[in-house]
């Protein structure tokens, strides 16, 4: 699934080709993508027709383009989706679901959604321009200029959930997705499962510099592939994966002391972890009261 630095570079490519464009009409190919939206596929290409795209916003994995009269076109790319910018004329890929054809600042160009597995969508957002309605409950993320480091610390240290449970809470902190949180748990020498009651001011720190620092690197390169879903709106793929040091290499050496990485399952995905440099947290003592003979 696409993770906070896949989104982002998604984000920046709407920001730099389609800002100031005029959506003049809306295609649904298929209903599914735009289930979410009260109004059906009718109503949803409707409020669409017509309005101006005046921005591109994101929070965790959610983005979102603000239109002219207060609403937004909100999106999530789910397993498989891509937003796609696409030169006006160009065939139709074999999953395109939704179409949104433009003028304005681009006319060469239109905005493909494009969608294999269908677990992503669009959605009109009403007065959702500058924050949808429908993702309040949503956590800053980490690389959000206004994520409150001091609240987090001391939210991660009243809980005695796994380290990794909590990187995942989008009520906590939101974007770290699975492979981020594998990647800076091993940066920061912690296993998942450790609580986080368990852990010092310091070492939450520590970690979340260690997400904002992976995911900043990912940024760098596009984003983390590993097959041809996960593109930019150009359709290129990110190559961060060749620099993944812990998720997806099981059984290969530790970069750091040689040891074969570990994987486990955990909550229906994986987990990969160093057993040397991520040690399995020891068990809290239970302390049993004696009863009076």
């Amino acid at each position: 699934m696409p993770e906070l630095p896949e989104v982002e570079v998604v984000r920046a490519g709407l920001a730099r080709h389609v800002l100031g464009s005029t959506v003049t009409r809306v295609d649904v190919l298929h209903p599914r993508p735009v289930r979410r939206d009260l109004h059906g596929p009718e109503g949803f290409a409707a409020a669409l027709t017509g309005r101006r795209l005046v921005d591109a916003r994101r929070r965790g994995k959610y983005l979102w383009l603000p239109l002219d009269n207060g609403d937004a076109l909100l999106g999530h790319l789910g397993m498989s989706g891509q937003l796609l910018v696409q030169p006006k004329g160009a065939p139709d890929g074999r999953h395109l679901r939704v179409r949104l054809v433009l003028s304005g600042a681009d006319e060469d160009r239109d905005i493909h959604f494009v969608d294999q597995r269908m677990f992503g969508g669009l959605s009109i957002s009403a007065g959702g321009a500058d924050l949808p309605p429908e993702i309040a409950h949503i956590a800053r993320d980490p690389l959000d200029p206004e994520f409150d480091d001091d609240l987090f610390v001391a939210r991660v240290r009243k809980r005695s959930s796994g380290v990794k449970r909590l990187l995942l809470d989008q009520g906590l902190i939101s974007g770290v997705g699975n492979i981020y949180a594998d990647e800076a748990l091993w940066r920061a020498r912690l296993h998942g499962e450790r609580p986080g009651d368990r852990l010092t001011g310091p070492q939450v720190r520590d970690l979340l510099a260690h997400a904002r620092e992976v995911m900043g690197e990912a940024l760098g390169q596009g984003g983390t592939s590993f097959d041809a879903l996960y593109v930019n709106v150009n359709g290129e793929s990110g190559y961060f994966d060749r620099s993944l040091h812990a998720y997806g290499r099981q059984d290969e050496p530790c970069d750091r002391c040689g040891t074969p990485i570990r994987r486990v399952a955990f909550m229906n995905r994986s987990s990969y972890f160093c057993p040397s440099c991520q040690p399995v947290p020891r068990r809290r003592r239970t302390t049993v009261a004696r009863v009076a003979e």
